[in-house]
């Protein structure tokens, strides 16, 4: 190892060092009177063979004897010479070799001839060594610093001179690390102790430094060092690379802030989140203190003229400390900005704005953010617009006061380049809270505003839309009157969401109210509405709205009727989530019915079931929203929904937002819509029912009925105009039908008047020619009626008729 690390330094050695040279002493007649050792080692020639004859005899070659000629006079007229000549090995052959001349002179004439060589390759590779290791010190772009043992300067070369403005012979003896600042000069003692002390190399390190001269500007440096030994491995001290790479790195974390921005910036639909986002990206990366101020239309979604102006709202702050610069300004409140500040101006004209150096009194100068503001440090500012599709939608400003070296033309076009990519992100969000408000405004327009006046139930009902991104949902809730004193309760879900699920809803909905008057069956409704869903497909489909195969119109329904004076309830489900009914015990539980394939896949039949409810039942509907949140199971939701049933109050509303409470999320993602009905009965008093023969004397007899029940019920005003109805009926069913027929008389918000028989033919209203004899009954019916109308059974239908009891219409 010893013998291979005196090889390697002697390398570095002079080629014409006495022990490495060849050495040769000549007389002034150019006869050999000296030659050493190395010579004989190269070339072959003994002393003896060499010593006393002519030079040019022995080591020349005849063919370059001019050559050789030329150069001794030369060496002659000049006193010395250095070239390259080629010399006659003892074996013949030709050497290159590097030769240099001396002359020895007595008496001013020249007595002798000192002749050094060295084999022309090693003083080639020596030139070279000494070119590089001259190149290292004084042209190399990267600086270089050789530490003594005792950690101090041996030698810097020009780039650590260029960098620090210190001459480079200065710097000896000086201490490790004293052209920086005091905490960075610490850790480059420390750095160099330890490659010292350990002798491991360190490799492109990073290091962040301020130099003593700068210490405002930080600086970033790549450090490789490794120890420095002698042959025998006696250490010297440790050298140092420094190699600047602020601009690089300052490029390299600008452009992670961006692929980082690509990735956070954005990511939900939330024009408040989208500024919070942005804040957040900026700091500490880029700057000390951040802030996201919007106009306040943008906030709210709503469309921007081209000249914009008005209130500024913070909606995303973020520092590195606990306070922002200025005033103090909680997100989501106004700001004002005064005439002459940054901001102002950027709003105004739609330009960046950078100051790079603030005064110490910057934030209490006047017409700025306001006085008495924090004392931060603040020195150096950027205000950046936030534009998107040609309108300025706010403004960012970031300051500086914890990292010392202010902004730069490229961190202004860095935050111009973020601010950009967040600005079409808030503007994307601000058109979706847009559409979310159409939708919304739509949806609430379709959905019921009141709940209609009936008998039947008492109703609590909730609808909450969604908050997430995806949009609003097509649920809906309806309480539709139906004839006879009974209601229909209904809860659906249209498939997709946005505007166009919302409008969906509003077309099935006014069906559902179009088949409810006509008093179908609960199944019946449902086939019915899923008729017209697949004809909404359809036309979509011929529209090109949709690819063929590709189910856009779809949705889920639950249809039930109560009937309040037999306690009866048919239910029908299309796809939807089954009922919950509570007894007036508190047993909850969801009602056992056929599922039924939800609307739109046409073609499948419907299955209702009818049961008795006791007075005071609760009867929910609702949908998906209320069980089936993405962290929620659906069987669970469920258990939880009839848990939270099973605790009823008195008061409907408390229930109905316990249910809320305990199963719905502040947040929820999908819309939720909730209907809780109390089921009551109408008294027997209030209702009265005869079975009557189809016979002449049929109508006779109804209209004494009638008349004895409506003095009993202290209704004389409307005896004429009943008598006359339950008279027309009778009377129609008498001609038209077989069998008994039924008429009862039903006493609530309305006199209800329905006669029933076991036919299935309706009756037409049609008006009568004077020619003809029949035809007036159902014209008169109408006229004494507020409405009238007709509903099948499965044994046949009934007539019936409603009349107001304040009396009759005029």
């Amino acid at each position: 190892m010893e013998m291979r690390m005196t090889e390697l330094s002697a390398s570095y050695d002079d080629p014409f060092a006495p022990r490495l040279a060849v050495l040769a002493v000549l007389d002034d007649r150019g006869v050999v009177v000296g030659w050493n050792g190395r010579a004989q080692e190269l070339l072959g020639h003994s002393d003896a063979a060499v010593i006393g004859r002519p030079a040019f005899e022995v080591l020349v070659d005849p063919r370059d004897l001019p050559t050789v000629t030329e150069a001794a006079a030369n060496c002659r007229r000049s006193g010395g010479w250095f070239g390259v000549l080629k010399v006659r090995h003892r074996d013949g052959r030709l050497v290159e070799m590097g030769l240099r001349a001396h002359a020895l002179s007595r008496h001013d004439r020249v007595h002798e001839w000192i002749l050094a060589g060295a084999l022309a390759a090693d003083l080639l590779e020596w030139q070279r060594d000494r070119a590089v290791l001259d190149g290292l010190y004084r042209r190399s772009p990267v600086g270089m610093v050789v530490h003594g043992p005792d950690l101090t300067l041996l030698r810097v070369n020009r780039a650590i001179e260029r960098v620090t403005g210190v001459p480079a012979e200065d710097f000896r003896g000086l201490p490790t690390g004293c052209f920086l600042v005091a905490d960075d000069a610490r850790k480059a003692v420390d750095r160099v102790r330890q490659v010292m002390e350990t002798g491991r190399p360190l490799v492109y390190s990073e290091q962040f430094v301020r130099l003593e001269r700068d210490p405002a500007q930080e600086r970033v440096a790549m450090v490789s060092s490794f120890r420095l030994e002698d042959p025998s491995g006696r250490i010297l001290g440790v050298a140092e690379m420094i190699e600047d790479i602020t601009e690089r790195h300052r490029a390299q974390r600008r452009l992670a802030l961006l692929d980082q921005a690509g990735s956070r910036i954005g990511t939900t639909l939330d024009v408040a989140e989208t500024a919070r986002e942005l804040a957040e990206v900026m700091v500490p990366h880029l700057a000390d203190h951040a802030s996201v101020d919007l106009l306040q239309p943008v906030t709210r979604g709503e469309e921007l003229a081209q000249v914009m102006a008005g209130p500024v709202v913070r909606v995303g702050a973020c520092s590195v400390g606990a306070q922002q610069p200025g005033p103090p300004h909680p997100e989501g409140e106004p700001v004002e900005f005064g005439p002459d500040t940054p901001q102002a101006r950027c709003l105004a004209e739609g330009r960046p704005v950078l100051e790079p150096v603030l005064p110490p009194d910057w934030f209490s100068m006047k017409g700025r953010q306001g006085a008495h503001a924090p004392d931060l440090g603040v020195h150096s500012l950027i205000v950046v617009p936030l534009a998107a599709r040609g309108l300025v939608l706010g403004v960012m400003t970031l300051w500086r006061s914890l990292r010392p070296d202010p902004f730069e033309a490229d961190d202004l076009t860095l935050a111009q380049e973020l601010a950009s990519r967040a600005a079409v992100a808030v503007d994307n969000a601000r058109r979706f809270t847009q559409q979310q408000q159409t939708a919304f405004t739509l949806q609430s327009s379709l959905l019921p505003r009141t709940v209609p006046d009936q008998s039947a139930v008492e109703v609590a009902l909730r609808y909450l839309p969604a908050s997430a991104a995806p949009g609003l949902g097509g649920d809906w809730f309806d309480v539709i009157p139906l004839s006879g004193a009974r209601v229909a309760l209904v809860v659906g879900d249209v498939v997709g969401r946005g505007i166009h699920a919302a409008a969906t809803m509003g077309r099935l909905r006014t069906a559902v109210h179009t088949l409810a008057s006509l008093d179908l069956e609960a199944d019946e409704v449902l086939s019915r509405l899923d008729d017209l869903v697949n004809l909404l497909a359809a036309e979509q489909e011929r529209a090109g709205e949709r690819s063929v195969g590709e189910q856009v119109v779809g949705a889920t329904c639950l249809y039930a009727v109560y009937d309040p004076v037999s306690r009866r309830c048919s239910v029908a489900r299309a796809g939807h989530p089954p009922p919950v009914v509570t007894a007036p015990d508190g047993q909850a539980a969801p009602l056992d019915l056929p599922a039924g394939p939800p609307l739109g896949l046409g073609g499948l039949p419907f299955e209702a079931r009818e049961i008795e409810l006791a007075e005071g039942s609760l009867l929910c509907l609702y949908t998906n929203g209320v069980i089936g949140e993405r962290h929620i199971d659906a069987d669970v939701g469920l258990t939880k929904l009839c848990a939270a049933l099973s605790r009823p109050t008195d008061a409907l509303e408390r229930t109905c937002q316990a249910v809320v409470d305990s199963l719905v999320p502040s947040r929820p993602i999908d819309d939720v819509a909730l209907l809780i009905a109390r089921t009551h009965v109408l008294p027997p008093d209030d209702v009265a029912s005869w079975s009557l023969t189809l016979e002449p004397a049929g109508a006779a007899r109804a209209r004494a009925l009638t008349s004895a029940k409506l003095t009993e019920w202290g209704l004389e005003h409307l005896a004429f105009s009943t008598e006359l109805i339950a008279s027309e009926l009778v009377t129609n069913a008498y001609r038209y039908a077989t069998g008994p027929a039924t008429l009862r008389l039903i006493r609530e918000r309305f006199l209800v008047c329905e006669v029933s028989d076991t036919s299935h033919t309706a009756p037409h209203l049609r008006r009568a020619r004077t020619t003809d004899e029949g035809g007036r009954g159902l014209f008169l019916v109408a006229q004494m009626a507020e409405r009238w109308g007709t509903r099948y059974t499965r044994e046949g239908k009934t007539v019936w008729t409603e009349q107001p009891l304040a009396g009759t219409l005029s």
